[in-house]
């Protein structure tokens, strides 16, 4: 196993907590961050720009991501246009497709052609991909999110779809293939030995990064003590002959 300074996978924080976002942003294996709607719904955001702001407060110039919540793209670009104004390393979050569902294709385009940094998100095939790349510019920065975890809960080993993203995403340098909803910490394992650019990772997954190479009879001792206190703390008792 390769120590966590040796993963050439950038390890980006995935949440909406702004306590937690601190927290991490102190963590120098931490190099960019992103969230979502559903993050933000969890963690009780109230004001989608306040919030962005603290965000850009905390991240300092490290990419960060946010995403647009319209299901019509026409106000899909207007809000991607006016999230992109605030601040140079924003990544503008694009759904891959809206609801009904209408690929995202032309929307992709005209932002990308203008210079908006994008993250192509929600993908979880690689003739998704294909069609994403295909709208990209080569001359914008942007991101692909294909998300792994999902593809893994359907029973499928996402490790050699995750592996041919790669190769796919050769054909445009300037854009990074994103591993998104991981499951465990292996899978930031799983994605640098694939040649992964990005990991996006949820903060009850980074507290575990002190885990990474512990030794596993003390983790077994470690369990074993947990067991035996829970047991004592819940005051269980079995009377015997």
């Amino acid at each position: 196993m390769k120590p966590l300074s040796e993963l050439k996978v950038k390890i980006f924080a995935d949440g909406a907590d702004l306590k937690g976002i601190a927290n991490l942003g102190r963590n120098p294996l931490i190099k960019g961050f992103t969230t979502n709607p559903t993050l933000m719904r969890k963690a009780g955001v109230p004001d989608y720009r306040a919030f962005a702001r603290e965000v850009l407060g905390i991240v300092g110039e490290r990419p960060v991501s946010f995403e647009v919540f319209s299901d019509e793209f026409s106000e899909m670009e207007k809000q991607a246009r006016e999230i992109a104004s605030w601040g140079r390393n924003i990544y503008v979050k694009i759904p891959v497709t809206n609801t009904r569902p209408e690929f995202a294709g032309d929307l992709i385009r005209r932002l990308a052609g203008a210079g908006v940094q994008l993250n192509i998100t929600a993908l979880l095939t690689n003739e998704q991909v294909k069609d994403v790349l295909r709208c990209l510019s080569p001359e914008t920065r942007s991101y692909i999110s294909v998300f792994a975890g999902r593809i893994a809960d359907t029973g499928r080993d996402p490790v050699p779809l995750m592996a041919e993203a790669v190769q796919l995403l050769k054909a445009n340098p300037k854009s990074e293939l994103i591993w998104a909803s991981p499951r465990e910490l292996l899978n930031i394992f799983h994605a640098d030995a694939v040649g992964c650019h990005v990991i996006t990772v949820t903060h009850d997954i980074l507290n575990k990064l002190s885990l990474v190479g512990k030794d596993l009879a003390e983790y077994s001792l470690d369990t074993v003590k947990m067991f035996y206190q829970d047991a004592r703390s819940a005051g269980f008792q079995i009377e015997t002959k």
